[in-house]
């Protein structure tokens, strides 16, 4: 199949673009789509997930543009040296064990940008059918919990019937 564009070059690349539900594929060459990648730059500009991150983590660690607001506590990573000024500059972290040092300031982080702290993963249609259950489970104590504080009781009893039925429905299959 040729390029839409230029009519020269075979299409390599398929461009779908949604805008206001309206619905409109292109079949590009790798050279036409990086001409309306570069068009585009102003208009949607290309996001790098780690500079995404060192943003958050800049403010989240205390820095500003024009450096710390205040001194950093010096918490390094003993595995492999990264500093938390590194860790806030670049947006990645160095190696496994540096969980464990920047950890505590991470919580936050992850909450924001995942709405939880810890991995639940994702499971596949076809195997999923047990651990969908449990995650689902899950879920759902989470939000009694959530109704519970806010004292939404009536809420909360139809989330427990709920967990409920599905704790039965997973231990009978």
């Amino acid at each position: 199949m040729e390029c839409e564009r230029c009519h020269q070059r075979p299409a390599t690349v398929h461009l779908t673009e949604i805008i206001n539900n309206e619905k409109r594929t292109m079949r590009l060459c790798e050279q036409c789509a990086r001409e309306l990648q570069a068009q585009a730059m102003g208009f949607f500009p290309q996001i790098n997930l780690h500079n995404f991150l060192a943003g958050l983590l800049h403010n989240e660690f205390g820095f500003t543009a024009t450096g710390p607001t205040v001194a950093p506590a010096g918490v390094r990573c003993e595995a492999c040296g990264l500093t938390e000024a590194q860790f806030a500059r670049q947006g990645l972290l160095g190696c496994g064990e540096c969980y464990r040092y920047f950890g505590p300031r991470l919580e936050h982080v992850f909450r924001r940008i995942h709405g939880n702290t810890f991995h639940t993963g994702k499971v596949p249609e076809r195997t999923g059918g047990k651990v969908r259950v449990i995650n689902r489970i899950e879920r759902l104590k989470a939000q009694l919990r959530e109704a519970i504080s806010r004292e939404e009781f009536e809420r909360a009893a139809e989330l427990r019937d709920a967990i409920r039925e599905l704790e039965k429905e997973l231990q009978e299959g």
